[in-house]
């Protein structure tokens, strides 16, 4: 089993003032000509202080997942919806072909979130918005299934499923059976993990074409785990999940 570490992505902002994502384009390490990787365009680790308004602005053929993992914010779009996101309410936005949202952080800490851009598989599909209400914030030591094509909570028009699992501190979990053949790709959130004697710490992700692997757990760590079908279909020209990089 060959592993390909990922570095964590280029910091813009500050998040300790105001505003700081920390956006993720796997692809620049992983392939020649493509900022993502198959169904991944780019992932953005995000923190933004209590009353920041995020203003409404446009989506085109992204598929958008909201991940919080502290504190909590107020969704507002285009096609009707005002729902309030936090550790258990999570969000897909399926943009298509017109969408805009904005979004108002609440209460008195800091959001703390994913937003993961995800390609859909073509272009110009109807825009929708999804919401799910999971009954626990962590899923403690077992995958969760938050996203998929099919049988997920959460619809991505696309072959990928999305994970998660906050893993305590010495703790080995193995990725679920039925992902064992497909490619992987593991995103540490917070915390840090071993897989067959690599360390990927906080930010930092591991892509792999078999599947196949036990976490251990170096401490409490939260991870996504994506599982996807690299020739499956994709269209690669989503506004914030296309391929961003420019023919020679």
């Amino acid at each position: 089993m060959t592993i390909t570490k990922i570095p964590a992505g280029q910091m813009r902002g500050d998040f300790a003032h105001g505003f700081g994502v920390e956006i993720l384009y796997p692809g620049l390490t992983l392939t020649s000509d493509d900022t993502g990787i198959g169904p991944i365009g780019r992932i953005d680790r995000a923190q933004v202080q209590p009353g920041h308004l995020i203003g409404m602005h446009p989506h085109k053929d992204d598929e958008i997942l909201t991940y919080i993992r502290g504190g909590e914010m107020l969704h507002r779009d285009t096609v009707g919806n005002e729902t309030k996101l936090d550790k258990t309410h999570f969000m897909l936005m399926n943009a298509g072909h017109t969408f805009q949202h904005e979004e108002l952080m609440l209460g008195d800490d800091p959001v703390k979130a994913l937003q993961i851009f995800l390609r859909p598989n073509a272009p110009d599909l109807e825009p929708m918005v999804q919401f799910h209400e999971f009954t626990e914030e962590d899923s403690v030591d077992r995958w969760r299934l938050i996203a998929g094509l099919s049988g997920a909570p959460l619809k991505v028009r696309s072959d990928v499923r999305v994970f998660d699992a906050r893993i305590a501190g010495g703790v080995h979990l193995r990725l679920p059976a039925k992902e064992a053949r497909r490619n992987t790709l593991l995103y540490v959130y917070s915390g840090k993990v071993s897989i067959a004697g690599e360390l990927v710490s906080e930010g930092e992700s591991a892509f792999t074409s078999n599947g196949d692997f036990e976490i251990s757990a170096l401490s409490a760590s939260d991870v996504v785990l994506f599982s996807f079908d690299l020739m499956a279909d994709v269209y690669r020209g989503g506004m914030f999940s296309g391929n961003q990089r420019r023919p020679a």
